[in-house]
């Protein structure tokens, strides 16, 4: 005769395997989503970056023409 409680935790693991299974299958595609906007946004980092250092590059030159009308 088969041990009931073994049996239990056989149909308890295997459903715990498949949850793993589901669960890795997911974070891999949500990896792989995450690369695609990363990759995406790519282009707008750099954008972003461009009009900081234009918007120093200004102040700095704003700056120095105050600097020399006085």
């Amino acid at each position: 005769m088969d041990n009931p409680h073994a049996e239990r935790q056989n149909v308890l693991l295997q459903r715990i395997i498949k949850n793993a299974d589901k669960v890795t299958e997911t974070i891999e595609e949500l990896n792989l989503c995450l690369d695609e906007i990363i990759r995406a946004n790519e282009r707008v980092v750099i954008a972003a970056d461009l009009a900081t250092k234009y918007g120093k590059n200004v102040q700095y030159n704003l700056e120095a023409m105050k600097g020399s009308e006085s």
